[in-house]
């Protein structure tokens, strides 16, 4: 049996849950926040975590004493975020919305935006309204940060297939650089006893140039760029492209 689905759809983040959100991947958030000084905030902060998935940074930043809110589009994925908050004994307010209808201006000290969840939307204009709704979530010298893949890191990464194993289940990806990567296409086969499932997902893309001057676009001032959450340079050992920016006071 054959299945073909898309990163908006609920069956898609149900099905492939295991392999986007591992309990290794919970580990690593938790000790993100115990070690970063980019994620390091006084206690009470309040924080807005867009595309917050299933709780990977909002339960344990609440358990760290913030007040956080989580906004997903993916009742799915928020059913797991509840559940793991609960589990914790911890509250976090989610809200199912897309992130482009959501609006709560000035209320937030500090936007998260993690994982590459940033650039999805077809429109490339519809992509940077949702760094306005950002500078908009945030109280006067809020802070924004964001995480995505650089084009510079995937540029080394594009590879052949890449196959992951958990347990009988096979997982099979392939990206391929679209419009003169502008976009990256990734291609995923989910094979699990007799049913293979099928998604697709076409982003954009962003250079440390790129991304930055988008960010300054919004309206953010002080935007630096790191290649880590440790802070360190985006340089040829860049793990990620982090751009934390502020809301002007």
């Amino acid at each position: 049996m054959t299945r073909t689905g898309g990163f908006q759809d609920d069956d898609f983040w149900t099905e492939f849950y295991d392999f986007l959100f591992s309990e290794q991947r919970h580990r690593q958030a938790e000790q993100l926040l115990a070690t970063s000084s980019l994620l390091s905030f006084p206690r009470g902060t309040r924080v807005l975590d867009l595309c917050c998935g299933p709780g990977v940074f909002t339960v344990p930043l609440a358990v760290r004493g913030h007040e956080v809110t989580g906004v997903d589009r993916s009742a799915a994925m928020l059913a797991q975020a509840r559940k793991r908050a609960a589990d914790q004994g911890v509250s976090v307010r989610y809200v199912e919305e897309d992130v482009l209808a959501f609006s709560e201006p000035r209320s937030y000290d500090v936007v998260l935006n993690m994982f590459t969840s940033f650039g999805y939307f077809e429109d490339p204009a519809d992509n940077d309204r949702v760094l306005q709704a950002m500078y908009a979530a945030l109280a006067p010298g809020g802070t924004l940060l964001l995480d995505v893949a650089g084009k510079e890191l995937l540029a080394r990464k594009v590879t052949p297939p890449k196959v992951v194993r958990r347990g009988d289940d096979l997982l099979v990806q392939t990206d391929t650089v679209l419009d003169d990567w502008a976009r990256l296409r990734s291609d995923w086969v989910l094979v699990r006893g007799d049913t293979v499932t099928r998604a697709a997902l076409v982003w954009f893309v962003y250079s440390a140039v790129e991304l930055s001057a988008m960010v300054r676009a919004a309206g953010f001032a002080g935007v630096e760029v790191f290649g880590g959450f440790d802070a360190r340079p985006y340089d040829q050992d860049a793990e990620r492209l982090i751009v934390r920016a502020v809301r002007p006071e």
